[in-house]
């Protein structure tokens, strides 16, 4: 059994958390493989096993059973750029703050990892976004969990964005930017912006201005083998696309097109979880006095 793991910067609390979760792993025989960036500002700051080894591009990961994600929604994201199409399960332990990707909080982790290394959970497959642009700017990592977004690149003035559905003209949209999001991604930037919430697994797409000047313009759902051409206008050259956390800026003249990826990415969910009991308890659902 080989595990790796992935995180970014730490808070110091959780360090012991850290040690313990390595050693718990190697005490059960699992070959253990840590992010290099990671490991290094864990070794200025623990005495790390020899036994871990280190992993930096996602061709080191190619054997590995499971990824664990430490962290944050945004680090989980940051994850799926190792994994890629390798079809690896990524399990998302919790320490940042709201977490919808990541909702295993350290204090279960011990009851997980043994449901994990029994088999004991179910997938969740979860739908990527693909974009695609002339010189294909974001090389093979050219996808997103949770949104593609497009947005002016100073606040001097909108842009406008001309969307096409399977070459069929959909709207002009005047506004800041626009979210294309997938149903994971509807629980985050979209729901910011007034979007629906759609259960993963649902097949749409979301289409979701972001400060639209029309008041009468409203996300749009539609069916996730749509493709979809995004062609933009505006008074200044540059405009940024934004693939999850990861960000360019490009000319005003790119067309933009974006459709489902071939592959999908496998989410590690343990049996007593749910997403409806995650949004019951992130987003505070049914928490009054009149229902207990």
């Amino acid at each position: 059994m080989k595990i790796a793991i992935y995180s970014q910067r730490i808070e110091d609390k959780y360090l012991v958390f850290i040690e313990s979760l390595f050693q718990t792993l190697l005490n059960k025989s699992v070959e253990v493989l840590v992010f290099e960036d990671f490991y290094m500002e864990l070794s200025e700051k623990l005495g790390i096993d020899t036994q871990v080894k280190t992993f930096s591009t996602h061709k080191d990961i190619c054997d590995v059973n499971y990824m664990f994600s430490i962290g944050g929604d945004g680090t989980l994201l940051k994850t799926i750029t190792y994994v890629r199409d390798k079809d690896i399960p990524i399990f998302g332990i919790n320490t940042g703050r709201l977490g919808f990707l990541t909702s295993i909080t350290t204090e279960d982790i011990n009851v997980a990892i043994d449901d994990i290394l029994i088999g004991d959970f179910d997938l969740d497959k979860r739908t990527l976004l693909t974009l695609e642009t002339e010189n294909n700017l974001f090389g093979e990592a050219n996808y997103a969990l949770n949104e593609i977004t497009l947005q002016k690149k100073d606040t001097s003035a909108m842009i406008t964005i001309q969307v096409y559905l399977n070459n069929e003209f959909l709207n002009s949209y005047w506004a800041d930017g626009l979210i294309i999001s997938t149903p994971t991604g509807s629980t985050a930037y979209s729901l910011s912006c007034n979007g629906p919430i759609i259960l993963p697994g649902s097949g749409n797409i979301i289409v979701n201005p972001i400060a639209p000047h029309n008041l009468n313009v409203r996300p749009v759902v539609i069916p996730d083998n749509t493709e979809l051409t995004l062609k933009i206008k505006g008074r200044t050259d540059n405009f940024l696309v934004a693939l999850d956390s990861r960000s360019l800026t490009v000319p005003l003249s790119m067309e933009l097109k974006i459709k489902k990826t071939s592959h999908h990415i496998n989410i590690i969910r343990l049996k007593d979880h749910s997403f409806l009991k995650t949004l019951r308890t992130k987003l505070v659902w049914g928490y009054d006095k009149r229902n207990y």
